[in-house]
């Protein structure tokens, strides 16, 4: 059966679908390894963004705070996340085009241009969290102000730019070792920290209980919000489409298992990761009467004399600053994947990346500048409330394409996972619906 290929050499474009054509497809007789090996990439690209410095402020608030309560909203969230970026991929395989342009062809100018400004936001917000993240980590580090760390930010274009050229899966390279920093980081950590692992099982079974306190399910909003990240939607069906499909049902049923198991497998790390930071909030400061620590710099400053080693921090620091990078390249790849989906607009990547980080600089900057740097934790955990927020206008168009025979053809989702897939979408809007009731009561 024909599979997905890696991209040649001479691809003439570092990101987006044009770096498919000229692919070479692996041959029907090409054993199973082999094609999961050369289908895995672009579901690690996809999980980077399920491990960024929004998650890491949510998980920390969650855990001091709650203890192991909330790490069920961690694990259904992840679950969420695995069957909406399924049906993202399944979009880019049959399809052959990216959400962004199947929305532009679907929905009136008016409408495609809303989405499109929508998603624009949530990359926007992401960022956000991507600069305080960073700049956080350099302060950690090497002892620079936030808001230095803030200016130094805006230099990852360089990195980026750097990178133009060298092909895809160097990228997908880079971003697992960046991944891998980060797992390791807080492998070590859980072992330091000694973890109830009774408890932590207890904290995976759902309870709502909790959810009768507004906090909780603001921060369980933005648990969500800071997991099932919108763009990532539209990226997702971009990036799939650099391994070639041969045209016929049965390479695109093989196709669309290999890479639902690549996706499943890199979000099942990110479940890891998100839990290993909540569990170790829980263990470290919340078990230990803790339980107001909601700033990442506390959680930093709290942990070698709670935990007894100075490595634990520099662990801390280190992964956070590898979530924050590696969180930079796919929200480059994702705005390129708008501005040609909904405007059929193309731009050099490095000035994509430079309008994204002025735009997520500006509020970061006075952001800090207004609350100090004690106002890191809700600055953002507010970013990632924005995207949950964004989250429907993503989901209702993603449904309804995958749900459309015409399009998708027998690849068309069946009646259960369409219904699981709207009740999703009523529970994410409803959840948001009420806390901007909540805010305006």
């Amino acid at each position: 059966m024909a599979a997905m290929s890696p991209l040649p050499k001479n691809a003439t474009a570092p990101f987006g679908p044009s770096e498919v054509h000229g692919s070479v497809m692996l041959g029907t007789a090409t054993p199973l390894w082999r094609r999961m090996l050369w289908s895995s990439g672009p579901g690690l690209l996809i999980a980077v963004g399920y491990m960024d410095p929004g998650n890491w402020a949510t998980d920390i608030e969650a855990g001091s705070r709650y203890g192991m309560a909330l790490l069920w909203v961690v694990l259904l969230s992840s679950v969420a996340a695995m069957l909406l970026q399924t049906l993202s991929l399944r979009v880019g395989i049959v399809a052959r085009k990216d959400l962004a342009r199947a929305c532009r062809e679907r929905y009136s100018p008016a409408a495609s241009r809303a989405l499109w400004l929508l998603a624009e936001l949530a990359i926007v917000a992401c960022d956000v969290a991507e600069v305080l993240g960073t700049a956080l980590a350099l302060h950690l580090l090497f002892g620079f102000s936030i808001l230095v760390g803030i200016v130094v930010t805006a230099f990852d274009t360089v990195l980026v730019l750097g990178l133009q050229g060298r092909g895809f899966r160097r990228i997908e390279a880079i971003v697992l070792g960046l991944v891998l920093t980060i797992a390791v980081c807080f492998a070590i950590e859980i072992a330091m920290v000694g973890a109830d692992w009774s408890a932590v099982a207890g904290g995976l079974v759902p309870g709502i209980a909790l959810l009768h306190d507004g906090h909780a399910v603001l921060v369980a909003i933005g648990i969500l919000g800071a997991t099932v990240m919108p763009h990532n939607l539209y990226l997702h069906s971009s990036i799939v489409q650099t391994r070639h499909v041969a045209d016929d049902d049965g390479s695109r049923a093989d196709a669309i298992r290999l890479s639902t198991i690549d996706t499943v497998a890199a979000l099942s790390l990110a479940f890891f990761v998100n839990a290993a930071i909540l569990v170790l909030a829980a263990s470290a400061f919340h078990a230990k009467g803790h339980g107001d620590v909601t700033e990442i710099q506390d959680a930093y400053h709290l942990l070698d004399p709670l935990v007894g080693g100075a490595l634990a921090s520099v662990l801390f620091a280190i992964a956070l600053l590898a979530a924050g990078q590696s969180s930079t390249f796919t929200g480059t790849i994702a705005g390129q994947v708008l501005l040609e989906g909904f405007l059929d607009l193309r731009i050099p990547n490095w000035q994509r990346r430079l309008i994204t980080r002025v735009l997520a600089l500006v509020p970061a900057f006075l952001g800090v500048l207004w609350l100090g740097d004690a106002g890191l934790g809700s600055l953002l955990v507010a970013s990632q409330v924005v995207l949950s927020m964004q989250l429907p206008f993503a989901i209702w168009p993603l449904i309804a394409l995958t749900s459309d025979r015409g399009t998708m053809g027998r690849f068309a989702i069946g009646p259960v996972t369409k219904s699981v897939a709207w009740a999703l979408f009523v529970a994410i809007s409803a959840a948001n619906l009420w806390l901007l009731k909540d805010f305006a009561g």
